[in-house]
Order: C-alpha cells, then structure tokens, then sequence
C-alpha cells in the first residue's frame, strides 16, 4: 500500500475570511471585527453595553502579514516578503509564520484557497 505523501503547510494560499470585517486604525495597525455571538454575550450587550463586535488589533508584524494575504500568495511568498522587510527581527521566520497563519486560520480570520 502507497503512503499518502503530507501536505506542505508552505504551498498553503490564505485568504480573508469574508465573514469577517477588518480596517486599519489611526496607527496604520489592522484591525480584525470579531462579532460577539451567543447568548451570554447578548445579555452582556443589553445589560453592560458590551459592542456586538470586538476590534482586535494586530501589532505590526501581524498587520505586515495580514496585508501580504490576498488569496494569490502562498505561506512560503509571505514568508520570503516578510524576510525583505524585517529581516533578522523575523526569526524563526517559517516556524513564526506558520503558527500565526494557523493561529489566524483557527479564529477563522482566514481560510485556505487551493493550493499550487
């Protein structure tokens, strides 16, 4: 019987969640729209005032790669694009970026497309 040959995470092509919403702030930083859904979160919406959508803001280096997303690209050319801007600053650069696109991909900011 023949082994399935593994997925490379790097062939992987994120792309934004349309579900989602996201803007950039006064201080250039990506800001993700997270809707608060359920029901302690509508009674903390009606009683405290609580936004139906919480902001999450990005630091830098997350904004970077959040912009660097655009359904075209794979993990491995983000990675080559976030090397040229931040070189050194960057690593552990694959390892970095493929826990942070998973990160992002399991708070379903992101989606994979079809790989190459």
């Amino acid at each position: 019987m023949a082994k399935k040959k593994a997925d490379n995470f790097l062939d992987y092509i994120p792309k934004h969640n349309s579900l989602y919403e996201y803007r950039t702030n006064e201080k250039g930083m990506i800001e993700v729209g997270m809707i608060n859904r359920g029901l302690f979160n509508r009674i903390a919406q009606v009683l405290f005032r609580h936004p139906r959508i919480s902001w999450i803001e990005l630091e830098g280096m997350g904004s970077f790669i959040w912009n660097q997303i655009d359904g075209k690209r794979s993990v491995y050319e983000i990675g080559k694009s976030v090397r040229e801007t931040y070189g050194q600053e960057a690593e552990p650069l694959y390892e970095r970026l493929c826990t942070y696109i998973k990160t992002l991909h399991n708070s379903c900011f992101i989606v994979y497309t079809n790989k190459q």
